[in-house]
């Protein structure tokens, strides 16, 4: 069973020492035509059209979802479907960046000439850059690799990956380009926890008014129960004249109870003084910071202004559920 699993760990290794070897290789291999293709890019007036078939064809995807998402309008176009009506999408201005292993891929040769007449520029990504197709693209960004890291030389990896990354530079060096920001990423993540975390704030997650569970320093552990049962967020705010003046969650009272006073107890035996606070304009961002932070981790925390104001609670499952 070693013997096996070492054989496992030796084809794994060969498959990263391959392909960080082609990455090393494409990397000196577009240094003379990286800067034009973003020049290309930059100065076009259309959206950036990525195209291929097969495995390029899923890699273009992606290429294609990382420009849109970071301020660089793309579309993916199936280079197959592209032959029976879908070249349409492309307009005059466009760039259409085409993902090939070889550079003869039949499909992306029959598109040449409807994205000449339209007045497309088109760039290649291919591992073959000494086909005719290649040679009648305005660019190529030479993605040769010496071998796959599959084991037979067959399967697209080393390819596939160089192509990936590539394109993923092409987005990084445009995001800077473009000085796209983290407010402008969440515009097109509306949906998505990323997004959501750039664009609310702990006052758009926070219960607040009458949903806050507040009770006083001399409030009996029965009436801090009753509280917290009433609510069900799994702590209250401890506060005097709306001031925040601590914070009390269920696991403070489990552990309370294994104390002889229970009878007596106030809230302000059990309560966390000057807990871990934030401020109703953060982002959801820092506030996941805050309260993930490994130190102290905590799932539940109170919203207070600049005067100690207790505004509102926070719970951690309130942000990943909002």
């Amino acid at each position: 069973m070693q013997i096996k699993t070492n054989l496992h760990l030796e084809a794994a290794n060969e498959v990263f020492d391959l392909e960080i070897q082609a990455l090393k290789l494409v990397k000196k291999q577009i240094t003379t035509t990286f800067e034009k293709a973003i020049d290309f890019i930059l100065s076009s007036r259309g959206k950036v059209v990525v195209t291929g078939v097969g495995k390029s064809g899923i890699i273009a995807h992606k290429i294609s979802a990382t420009f849109a998402s970071t301020g660089t309008p793309s579309v993916f176009l199936n280079a197959s479907e592209a032959l029976h009506g879908d070249l349409g999408m492309v307009a005059k201005g466009d760039i259409v960046i085409m993902l090939s292993k070889s550079g003869t891929t039949i499909e992306l040769v029959k598109m040449l000439p409807t994205l000449h007449k339209v007045g497309a520029k088109t760039i290649g990504i291919f591992s073959n850059t000494q086909t005719r197709l290649a040679q009648n693209l305005d660019l190529i960004l030479d993605a040769t690799v010496e071998r796959e890291a599959c084991p037979l030389n067959l399967a697209p990896m080393s390819s596939t990956t160089v192509s990936l990354v590539i394109g993923d530079a092409l987005a990084a060096a445009l995001i800077k380009a473009r000085n796209f920001q983290p407010k402008d990423f969440a515009v097109f993540h509306p949906a998505g926890q990323l997004g959501r975390n750039l664009l609310l704030t702990a006052s758009d997650v926070m219960h607040s008014q009458e949903n806050l569970p507040i009770v006083s320093r001399k409030n009996s552990l029965k009436e801090v129960v009753i509280v917290m049962t009433k609510y069900n967020l799994g702590a209250v705010c401890v506060c005097e004249n709306n001031k925040l003046e601590g914070i009390i969650t269920d696991g403070d009272v489990r552990r309370f109870l294994t104390h002889s006073d229970t009878l007596t107890a106030k809230a302000e035996q059990i309560m966390t003084s000057n807990p871990i606070s934030l401020q109703a304009q953060m982002r959801l961002s820092e506030v996941l910071s805050i309260m993930e932070n490994k130190n102290r981790q905590i799932y539940v925390a109170p919203v207070i202004d600049s005067q100690n104001n207790c505004l509102g609670l926070v719970r951690m499952h309130d942000i990943l559920s909002y």
